[in-house]
């Protein structure tokens, strides 16, 4: 039966982060709000958790998992060949709507599907999913829809999709909006917008003035 608990009661949400953190650590999957939509989240190191996620959200492996993070800090242990370029991203953008797809370290111990050695990778400008994310480390998250119906901006619609293949619902009201995040690909020399959400090229440019935008 899942568990749902209000974060804008102080209570209920200390008790709530506690109870997501121990269904994480226990290879279950929890739903928890993002600055985009709500997220349907799991122990990104545990590969039978991430297919419990694809298979929630009717996904297959070749829709590979983002991977949200509490702190930039975080990067050091699962990226390489990291440029000056995207750390530069990093310290403009992070925390928000940026995500960024780097190589992955080899060494690590995870299956988020067909990923071909990269990871999407963010860290959300959320206070709830922050701490949920210090407290448990990296966590694979998608947006907390069945695949093809539309992403949910408040836990009601997350839970009436999901039910209980979830085991703990974090609500933090309603979120900032549906505007995905932007996705620059920094595996190259030169950093590529693949999609642009709430951060568009020339913001970006800003930052990266030799950034180019995916056909």
């Amino acid at each position: 039966m899942a568990r749902r608990y209000d974060c804008n009661d102080a209570t209920d949400r200390t008790t709530g982060l506690r109870e997501a953190a121990s269904a994480i650590r226990r290879g279950e999957l929890v739903v928890l709000p993002t600055d985009t939509v709500y997220g349907l989240g799991a122990d990104a190191f545990s590969a039978e958790a991430v297919a419990d996620l694809l298979d929630a959200k009717g996904r297959g492996r070749n829709m590979p998992t983002p991977v949200l993070i509490g702190s930039p800090n975080t990067l050091h242990g699962l990226v390489t060949d990291f440029s000056e370029q995207a750390w530069e991203l990093v310290d403009a953008f992070w925390p928000g709507a940026l995500t960024l797809v780097a190589k992955h370290q080899p060494s690590l111990q995870w299956d988020l599907g067909d990923t071909r050695g990269t990871v999407a990778i963010r860290m959300p400008l959320h206070p709830v999913a922050i701490e949920l994310l210090t407290e448990v480390g990296p966590m694979a998250v998608s947006s907390a829809n069945l695949t093809g119906h539309p992403a949910p901006e408040d836990c009601d619609a997350a839970q009436e999709m999901l039910g209980d293949s979830v085991s703990v619902y974090l609500d933090g009201g309603r979120t900032p909006g549906i505007v995905p995040s932007s996705i620059v690909d920094v595996t190259g020399k030169v950093p590529v917008l693949l999609r642009a959400g709430s951060l568009d090229a020339a913001e970006l440019r800003k930052v990266v003035p030799d950034l180019e935008v995916a056909n």
